[in-house]
């Protein structure tokens, strides 16, 4: 069965203004909401290894704009959680399903998004404002096939944004585990605005020619871990966009896909730093790039992209391994009038060994001089004919160690 509407929660930190009959709380239905027992009590269905899990440290509650997602299910009896939601989708107006504070298993299933473009907003599955947000385990299936035709985004600069599958957006202290997003119309996972959310053991896939199909992108957050996961998709596995501040990566598999990549910066005025970075013991195999710095020209305003490090990094077959590139633009008609507002200090590249399927394996390409650049124990070798090379322009690095391709000079 499909979904067809955005689930979008929010805490709970003021009395409920609708009106008393529009307001549903799930334990008057009988959930129990203890981790345990199956609030949904779904009958007779067999052969599901996944299961989620949703865990509040306080009160939320779910406003429904329409027809309510629904967990595909083969043979089933929905009860109480679902009775509630029903309950709340039929009432006339606007309703608001409570939900208190505890941990409710909602059994074994798959989310499927409608195919229908005209049902979505900017997004499919939304938490937002909520402290305490725990979501475990299950399948989100965006059914994007018949929707990636229509995404312009690639070739047109001003293009009509396809819905994102999962947003959480102004979250605290979240955690999202064992979790699998196949198939995007867009974005696997957004994050806008988080603060302290740990995410680990991720499986992310989908074909590596969908468009714009990011595995976890990331804006305006502050204090993000992502580990061990696995991301193979048609875009970048892990972007980190602008307004960002100590974000961890650790342990994970990447390919196919366009990489690892900070940015796109420096595109709209009044852009945020990005800062503290830290990424490690990350694996690229068949990626169009392994880990990537890239900033727009003729920035409207001037931003930071400072004190990162990305060390212990394998590349299998990568294109472009390692590149900064501050004249990033995916379209034809590009124009070079002015260079990037975006300022590159201070950033690290260690223990990165592995394979380039082009002659450039090292491509350093600053607007502004880069500053603090620190290049330690590089060693890629080109899958083909002759030797792996570097460029450079306006770069000014530091060579430490073992350096393959050889350093610009």
């Amino acid at each position: 069965m499909e979904a067809r509407s955005a689930l979008v929660v929010v805490a709970l930190l003021a009395s409920v203004s609708a009106a008393a009959a529009n307001v549903f709380n799930v334990k008057n239905y009988g959930s129990k909401g203890n981790g345990v027992v199956d609030d949904t009590k779904v009958r007779g269905t067999v052969g599901w290894e996944s299961h989620f899990f949703l865990s509040f440290s306080s009160s939320v509650i779910l406003e429904l704009c329409s027809s309510p997602a629904l967990i595909r299910q083969q043979r089933h009896r929905l009860q109480p959680l679902m009775l509630a939601w029903r309950a709340a989708c039929a009432a006339a107006g606007a309703v608001t399903l409570v939900v208190p504070a505890g941990t409710y298993y909602i059994g074994p299933g798959t989310l499927k998004a409608a195919t229908d473009l005209k049902r979505f907003g900017n997004d499919w599955i939304e938490f937002g404002w909520v402290n305490g947000l725990t979501v475990t385990g299950g399948v989100i299936d965006g059914q994007g096939a018949s929707s990636w035709p229509f995404n312009k985004c690639p070739i047109h600069k001003d293009c009509k944004v396809l819905p994102t599958s999962v947003l959480f957006v102004n979250n605290q202290n979240t955690v999202v585990k064992d979790l699998t997003s196949v198939n995007p119309k867009f974005f696997h996972i957004a994050l806008l605005g988080t603060k302290n959310i740990r995410i680990s053991g991720l499986k992310i896939n989908a074909p590596s020619t969908s468009p714009n199909t990011d595995g976890i992108h990331i804006e305006h957050s502050v204090g993000v871990s992502i580990t061990d996961t696995h991301i193979a998709t048609g875009d970048d596995c892990i972007s980190i966009g602008q307004g960002n501040d100590n974000v961890e990566v650790a342990r994970v598999q990447c390919g196919p896909g366009h990489g690892m990549s900070v940015g796109s910066l420096g595109r709209y005025a009044g852009e945020g730093d990005v800062t503290r970075v830290h990424v490690r013991d990350m694996t690229f195999t068949g990626t169009m790039n392994g880990v990537r710095i890239k900033t727009w020209e003729n920035s409207p305003s001037k931003s930071n992209a400072a004190h990162m490090v990305f060390e212990n990094l394998v590349m299998n077959d990568v294109q472009n391994p390692v590149i900064i590139d501050q004249k990033y633009c995916p379209y034809y008609n590009c124009k070079h009038k002015y260079v990037s507002g975006v300022t590159i200090k201070d950033i690290t590249f260690k223990n990165v060994k592995g394979t380039a399927t082009t002659p450039v394996a090292v491509m350093l390409r600053c607007g502004v001089p880069c500053q603090g650049l620190v290049l330690q124990d590089v060693n890629l070798k080109y899958k083909g004919q002759g030797t792996a090379s570097a460029k450079c322009e306006n770069a000014k690095a530091k060579y430490v160690g073992v350096q393959l391709p050889k350093p610009c000079l």
